[in-house]
């Protein structure tokens, strides 16, 4: 559980380190975009792959029984919400998930709502399923971003099928209150709106509650479909396993038809033992984990206030990503991008990606060792200092 030690992550196919010449055109930026971890694994997850690779087969595997109890276990312990072991799918990734289910209960041309801005894998979701974009942008109000009630009502009376809910949002941060998530039920009940609710950082909470949407909703008659993996919690995303929460039978039979027909149906062995052992034995890393975060926010917070006033931070409630408004540089989203990358040597998320809302914005990962994001900082405000 250190997380000040520093690994070197070049040279190993890193998608956020060795390759940022392909995504921002120049290879000696400081990478600080793409949301995975600079930490390794708990080491119960280590040492159950180990297993795997001491034995030294990897043939056709069958995922064991005993991890949809202890992912069940870990979902009733964490956000006090009782599952069914057989009310889980697992699936390679929480995008093709989605992808899966917008295939399985809408068809073309039917409209799909997002909450910009938003996860932009949504948008191609959408696009690449010629599905029909409705935009429900988020609202910033003095006490931070919320949800357009009354916009959120429009689009669904527009002829909306599905809302997709990311919750805790990324890029914002925000981790949905009870009154929230009961008000968008209100709405998805009245106009029949399917929910499929993105909770893939749900573990990683920094303050207030984690409420499953489908837990809120549970007293609404509306269908609700939750998507979840260990991915992010234990910084595992390369072992491509997620699954999907179902509440009714016939919606998960025809997901799991769907599935089939896709032949989405063998495991790694090393993605289910990795996810067993960390839902069994992690917690206290991740516990650990999520207060070296919290300290990481900080951190950036009064580092920018003290040197780069004309930033302002939206302090994440949950993920280990920080949304930061540098519109007070007054830059148009081009010249802001081509300025992080050219002066300030850094890649960071761009905010535009996530929806034209997002244009004069940065995401900064900060789930790295301090030093890391110290560096970045540095970079930034000598870019700042020298403009």
């Amino acid at each position: 559980m250190d997380f000040e030690k520093v690994i070197d992550r070049n040279k190993t196919n890193s998608m956020k380190w060795d390759f940022v010449s392909e995504r921002y055109g120049s290879s000696d930026l400081w990478p600080m975009w793409v949301a995975d971890m600079d930490f390794q694994a708990p080491q119960p997850v280590l040492d159950a792959m180990q297993k795997v690779l001491d034995h030294g087969i990897f043939g056709y595997h069958r995922r064991p029984a005993s991890l949809r109890e202890a992912t069940t276990s870990w979902i009733q312990k964490r956000f006090d919400w009782t599952l069914s072991n057989d009310q889980l799918v697992f699936t390679p990734g929480v995008v093709p998930a989605i992808s899966h289910l917008i295939q399985t209960f809408t068809e073309k041309g039917d409209g799909i709502i997002i909450q910009p801005p938003v996860y932009y894998p949504f948008y191609a979701l959408i696009d690449n399923n010629e599905r029909k974009l409705l935009r429900n942008p988020l609202k910033e109000t003095e006490n931070g971003f919320t949800v357009d009630l009354e916009d959120l009502e429009k689009q669904m009376q527009a002829g909306a099928k599905m809302l997709l809910l990311c919750s805790p949002h990324n890029p914002i941060g925000r981790v949905w209150k009870q009154e929230e998530l009961e008000a968008v039920a209100d709405l998805c009940e009245k106009y029949d709106v399917f929910v499929v609710s993105d909770e893939i950082h749900a573990d990683l909470v920094l303050e207030g509650k984690h409420i499953p949407f489908s837990k809120a909703a549970a007293e609404k008659n509306i269908e609700v479909i939750t998507c979840m993996a260990p991915s992010k919690t234990f910084n595992l995303a390369a072992l491509q396993l997620s699954y999907v929460v179902f509440e009714k039978k016939a919606s998960q039979k025809k997901y799991e038809a769907h599935l089939k027909r896709q032949f989405v149906e063998i495991d790694n062995p090393f993605a289910t033992v990795a996810a067993e052992a960390a839902y069994r034995e992690g917690e206290e890393w991740l516990e650990n984990l999520l207060d070296y975060v919290r300290g990481n926010v900080k951190f950036v917070k009064q580092y920018i206030e003290t040197n780069m006033p004309e930033m302002k931070v939206i302090e994440p409630e949950g993920t280990y990503l920080v949304w930061v408004d540098m519109s007070g540089l007054n830059m148009e989203a081009s010249k802001l991008q081509s300025w992080l990358r050219e002066e300030g040597k850094l890649a960071l998320s761009d905010g535009h990606i996530f929806g034209e809302e997002g244009a004069g914005f940065a995401r900064i990962n900060v789930a790295c060792p301090r030093n890391n994001v110290e560096e970045g900082l540095s970079r930034l405000q000598k870019a700042y200092n020298n403009r």
